[in-house]
């Protein structure tokens, strides 16, 4: 299981949310729906890349233009994946082959290493130098870009508001996801780490046949809500399984899972029911689950 990409102490969050809020008043963006990406991004004074530096057809090109900084940003886009900020030129590079909502979230990640003062200053020295940042640096500076980019995304707790609107269920982060024009995967994580109710998502990976096990999918996040995690202990480890709880949400075979009631116990050992549907997106599975009582269809 992947760890919390997300976890920040109040005083990092504080920074980071101070920042979005001030880029997204800049933009003329607070409050509308879905967020104008390419506003927040004339704000900050950012553009995206018109060719790709992740098309390997562009990469010739932009080496040839760029000189031997080229292989110094292509070897730090490659180390990333799917985004990569210049920050001395003021460009990003996105792998425009992934979904727009993914786009989206890689556009303000990395607005947000631009956004945030001493992320700029020290991507600015790196880039200029031989040196490598440090590694726990750099994953803190993912995790403060990570939040940035929820908060301009979701318009700060516009999103949680407006889930509290609607009915408890996976039909009411669908919809949601629609209106922001964000990933299903994003949405489905803000909706359940926000929400007031009793509820957890879990994001799987693809199911594969084991011959000890049967078919089992390995379990890449966990989110829960607030009162999920007063009450209860994570509900999966790193692996879904046999006959564990959240086994017979797992679509195997199919492109979703109807609502279908499982039991759970919380930390003091009594048996709650809950209700869970689960969806294949083809890049991963993805389960939402809520206390009976408080589902709705």
């Amino acid at each position: 299981m992947r760890a919390d990409d997300r976890n920040l102490s109040r005083e990092q969050r504080a920074l980071v949310e101070e920042r979005a809020l001030a880029l997204l008043h800049r933009a003329d963006a607070w409050g509308r729906i879905p967020v104008p990406v390419e506003d927040v991004l004339d704000a900050a004074k950012l553009k995206v890349a018109p060719h790709s530096i992740f098309d390997p057809s562009a990469i010739k090109e932009y080496a040839k233009s760029q000189g031997a900084k080229a292989a110094s940003l292509i070897k730090k886009a490659l180390g990333k994946i799917f985004g990569v900020l210049d920050a001395a030129d003021e460009v990003i590079h996105i792998d425009d082959t992934v979904t727009p909502g993914k786009q989206m979230f890689l556009k303000l990640h990395e607005t947000g290493h631009h956004e945030l003062p001493h992320q700029r200053k020290i991507f600015r020295f790196f880039e200029e130098s031989s040196k490598e940042l440090d590694p726990d640096i750099a994953d803190l500076f993912e995790r403060e870009a990570n939040n940035f980019a929820s908060f301009v995304m979701f318009n700060g707790s516009t999103f949680q508001e407006r889930a509290a609107d609607h009915e408890l269920s996976f039909n009411s982060v669908k919809r949601l996801q629609r209106s922001f024009k964000v990933s299903l995967y994003a949405a489905l994580r803000e909706y359940t780490r926000t929400h007031r109710r009793t509820c957890f998502a879990v994001c799987c990976e693809c199911p594969k046949f084991c011959p000890d096990q049967g078919y089992a999918c390995e379990v890449r996040r966990v989110e829960v809500s607030p009162s999920f995690e007063v009450r209860f202990e994570l509900p999966v480890s790193n692996r879904i399984s046999g006959k564990q709880a959240l086994a017979p949400l797992v679509p195997f075979g199919r492109k979703a899972t109807r609502p279908t009631e499982i039991s759970l116990r919380d930390k003091n050992g009594e048996v709650h029911q809950f209700i869970g549907e689960a969806l294949d997106t083809t890049f991963n599975i993805l389960i939402f689950c809520c206390l009976s009582a408080d589902f709705k269809r």
